[in-house]
């Protein structure tokens, strides 16, 4: 549907645009397609760290600010039908005067950023649920989420798309697009990884080994907790007894080794007995007619 007299697109109810999102999902659920529409409850559109940042960054766009509160509007609405983030790419189909397609591609990390998000980290991740929930210190998650050094985009690492008439940059529907991105990362937020195409389990794996000529001891090392473990495997891990000491093992070896040495020394000394039992001579004993015991 075009723009109407004087330039500016229809007016569509808020029904209206809900009526066509809903028999939209319909249609393409039908084919067999899997969607996956932004839902807001009330008029909050993130509640965790990762969602409330991705949006606190979305705002810092000042080229941006006119349209942003069009596009709140709408992802609050349930406007934004569909959404799916991949790496590099962000599409969706947001439902207005009409329906558009939104697609909207953001640059990986590059490689050098990436490694100094790693290194600002080292020593002070524990473990792969803290990072996911942003329960980490504000110093970390601050190195995290940097538009400048951080895995937050900026501006001009990102191209917008849309199908929509609108000629400006940044129209309502790409706005709502990335304002369901935030939203989505409150119960995803390792698809902020994936979409700039680096893997949180590498900055796990590394940011939790200490920084280099640090010391640490047994009770401070950084590494995953085993309660993590548990909850991210879903399985109960027992930790009531505590790994042998590597001299311990290795006495418990030399036990079964030697062991098993005098194991056949002492099963031939049995056969041996038996053997000799065998072989002795049977000693008989008889009374003779004037009751004197005969040996035979």
């Amino acid at each position: 549907m075009g723009y109407g007299f004087g330039g500016w697109a229809p007016y569509v109810s808020v029904a209206e645009r809900r009526r066509q999102a809903s028999k939209k999902i319909a249609a393409m659920t039908k084919k067999g397609e899997k969607v996956a529409p932004v839902v807001i409850v009330g008029r909050v559109i993130a509640t965790t760290f990762w969602g409330k940042a991705w949006c606190d960054n979305l705002e810092s766009y000042m080229d941006y600010e006119n349209r942003l509160p069009r596009g709140r509007t709408y992802v609050r609405n349930g406007s934004v039908v569909d959404l799916k983030i991949a790496p590099g790419k962000i599409n969706a189909l947001v439902s207005g005067s009409s329906l558009y397609s939104v697609e909207i591609n953001i640059k990986p990390v590059d490689k050098a950023r990436w490694q100094g998000v790693i290194k600002s980290c080292s020593g002070q991740i524990d473990s792969l649920v803290e990072l996911l929930q942003g329960k980490l210190s504000r110093a970390v998650m601050a190195a995290v989420t940097s538009t400048d050094k951080g895995l937050f985009p900026a501006p001009q690492q990102i191209s917008l798309k849309c199908s929509c008439p609108d000629s400006a940059t940044m129209c309502k529907h790409v706005a709502a697009t990335l304002y369901g991105v935030g939203s989505r990362l409150d119960n995803e937020p390792e698809l902020l990884f994936l979409l700039r195409q680096v893997d949180h389990l590498e900055l796990i794996a590394k940011a939790s080994m200490p920084a280099a000529g640090a010391k640490t001891t047994a009770t401070t090392g950084r590494q995953l907790k085993t309660k993590d473990l548990g909850s991210i495997f879903g399985i109960e891990i027992d930790v009531g007894q505590p790994a042998p000491s590597l001299s311990k093992r290795k006495s418990d070896k030399a036990t079964v080794k030697k062991s098993k040495k005098a194991l056949p020394k002492k099963a031939a000394a049995v056969r041996g007995k038996k053997k000799a039992a065998a072989t002795k001579p049977t000693v008989k004993r008889a009374k003779t007619k004037e009751g004197k015991t005969k040996v035979s």
